[in-house]
């Protein structure tokens, strides 16, 4: 299997390059634009046709390379049921499956840090997106975010995963690349909590800046502004 993970500096953001081999086909996960020339230099010299590329959720942080990966290559563009993209192609169920080559996902729909947050998850490992991050957990206070909801995917959905499946999310501002499930039960202090109460105090008092990009991402990434349009 082909496994990249890429890292853009500016957002913290990781992007995951998914293939069963070499001149197989594809997939991207969280992409941001401004990296699209690395990804498609990635995919040519391991001769790989990108086929879906994947959000999994409308990103407030960055712009997201969804739709300029789509122009560049004709992927189709996903994202879960509830997004309010207006260039999704394929829109997932929760436990749905998203197939390429020998490689098969499974949304999970896990809302909380915004309403249509979804988490993918691919034999041993999970694509958490903002949902579940590394010793932490997404911020609950914008993009129809809820504590609660959060609170339910955490620990009703993705902690459940066997222990050992490995943790990915959409960002990490302390340099760790992975984390496991079990890992996060033991040491994530934001669900040492005992109930969904405990948890949404928690994330109603964090006073933590808004992204400065917010009012630039959200909408550039609800309408698929590419490239050429920045």
């Amino acid at each position: 299997m082909i496994f990249k993970q890429l890292f853009d500096t500016t957002s913290s953001t990781y992007t995951y390059i998914i293939s069963s081999g070499k001149g197989r086909e594809a997939l991207i996960i969280d992409p941001v634009i401004e990296n699209t020339d690395e990804y498609i230099r990635v995919l040519k010299n391991l001769d790989l046709k990108l086929v879906k590329v994947i959000d999994t959720h409308i990103h407030a942080d960055h712009i997201s390379g969804l739709n300029e990966l789509s122009k560049r290559t004709r992927c189709s563009k996903i994202m879960g049921e509830h997004s309010s993209s207006e260039i999704i192609d394929i829109h997932v169920k929760d436990n749905e499956k998203i197939k390429i080559d020998n490689i098969e996902l499974i949304s999970i729909y896990t809302p909380g840090h915004t309403d249509c947050s979804y988490s993918f998850l691919m034999n041993d490992r999970v694509f958490t997106g903002d949902t579940l991050l590394i010793n932490s957990t997404g911020r609950t206070d914008f993009q129809n975010g809820s504590s609660y909801d959060a609170y339910d995917s955490l620990f009703n959905k993705l902690l459940k995963l066997p222990e050992k499946t490995l943790v990915y999310p959409a960002h990490d501002y302390n340099g760790t690349k992975y984390s496991t499930i079990e890992n996060e039960k033991n040491n994530n202090p934001r669900l040492k909590v005992s109930s969904p109460e405990e948890y949404a105090a928690i994330m109603d008092n964090l006073n933590i800046e808004i992204p400065t990009m917010i009012n630039i991402a959200v909408p550039a990434n609800k309408k698929g502004i590419t490239l050429d349009q920045l």
